[in-house]
């Protein structure tokens, strides 16, 4: 403890951390990407990475053309998740319709709609989606299905009168942490951890090779600095700048997207703190293995591409090969968005989220060893 405690008193480096500090703020392109580029990002993603569906093209075959058919089509319009753009006169108009590229859903309402939801008979409505556009054409298919269901329940308890209805079953769908479903409130979150990382990577990973490159590694070299201080001091000020950064997110997905937050706050600090090291210490391992920045940034990329693909942000995992799941084990961003949603929507605290934790712990001590040990090797 004495031993760490004397080396972060250490002049020397405290002298390497202000020189990081200033060769950083020296250029304001890169000041305005450390600080600036996050929110836009994070303002980008928000924005853009969102699943919820709002007024899907529709097109619609009412062969019924009753008033039941006409109560259907309104529940559908009135949802907000379709929009109507026309009838369609013949089933080869609605076919034109989806193979052009016109409409994304197709319903067909046929002959008998409303005289068989009066006999209690079992309505049909034939739903058609672009399957082209697989994740939108799933997510408005459920919508539909949905609202036909409710409106034929509606009706059905209608015509057949309150006393009428069959007692025993109570069916209600209840929704916990996001009730309306918000693809942004849980999206959100998850971009936080994607920037905070991608900052950490793009930011140690050309940590040493500039060094490299401006001639300077060699300087440091010949100076009283261990290769531990010099690790400490490549990754304490971006440390410190990644914290910055999430501060700065945090607050831009409180306060302009409205995200809740459940949990504590210190608590989202010390794991992002965990998460940044790890982030730090494979940042600085990509950097002893490349020649040149722009090796480093392209290793730093094959790296943060499939980290990002395989974290469950943009697919689940579950649905993934075995193999597949297995290699996710080791891709710290799967972690930390756990324990980022957790905190932010669930409120989980530390028993709750001490596996997690403790994961993210074991892969900074990992990848910061591993880097000081190439380091070292390299200086040597």
């Amino acid at each position: 403890m004495n031993g760490i405690l004397s080396l972060f008193r250490s002049t020397r480096l405290r002298q390497l951390i202000r020189k990081e500090w200033l060769q950083m703020f020296r250029d304001p392109r890169l000041t305005r990407v450390i600080f600036v580029s996050p929110i836009v990002q994070l303002l980008v993603f928000g924005y853009a990475v969102n699943t919820d569906i709002r007024h899907t093209s529709t097109i619609l075959l009412d062969r019924d053309r009753t008033q039941a058919s006409r109560g259907l089509a309104d529940a559908l319009t009135a949802s907000g998740y379709f929009r109507i753009i026309r009838q369609a006169a013949d089933p080869r108009e609605l076919t034109r319709a989806l193979d052009g590229g016109e409409v994304v859903m197709g319903m067909e309402i046929p002959v008998g709609f409303a005289r068989d939801l009066t006999t209690g008979r079992g309505a049909q409505v034939q739903i058609i989606v672009d399957g082209t556009r697989s994740n939108t054409a799933n997510v408005a298919r459920g919508y539909a299905e949905r609202i036909v269901q409710q409106y034929g329940a509606g009706r059905a308890a209608a015509l057949a009168g309150v006393d009428a209805v069959p007692a025993g079953l109570d069916f209600r769908a209840r929704i916990w942490y996001n009730p309306d479903l918000a693809s942004r409130v849980y999206n959100v979150p998850a971009v936080a951890g994607v920037i905070i990382l991608l900052m950490s990577l793009l930011l140690t990973s050309l940590a040493v090779v500039r060094e490299r490159e401006l001639g300077t590694l060699e300087q440091l070299m010949v100076t009283p600095l261990t290769p531990l201080e010099m690790i400490l001091g490549k990754t304490i000020p971006v440390a410190a700048i990644g914290l910055i950064d999430l501060t700065l997110i945090t607050g831009v997905a409180l306060f302009w997207f409205d995200i809740p937050m459940r949990g504590s706050f210190p608590l989202l600090l010390f794991a992002s703190l965990l998460y940044i090291l790890t982030g730090l210490g494979l940042g600085l391992l990509i950097s002893t293995v490349s020649n040149t920045q722009q090796e480093a940034f392209m290793t730093m990329f094959l790296v943060f591409l499939p980290a990002m693909l395989l974290s469950g942000f943009m697919f689940p995992i579950s649905s993934m090969p075995k193999v597949v799941q297995w290699a996710t084990l080791l891709n710290p961003i799967r972690w930390f968005l756990d324990v980022v949603r957790g905190i932010f929507l669930k409120g989980a605290g530390w028993n709750t989220l001490w596996p997690e934790l403790l994961v993210l712990a074991a892969m900074a001590t990992l990848f910061l060893g591993l880097a000081a040990g190439r380091f070292r090797k390299r200086v040597g």
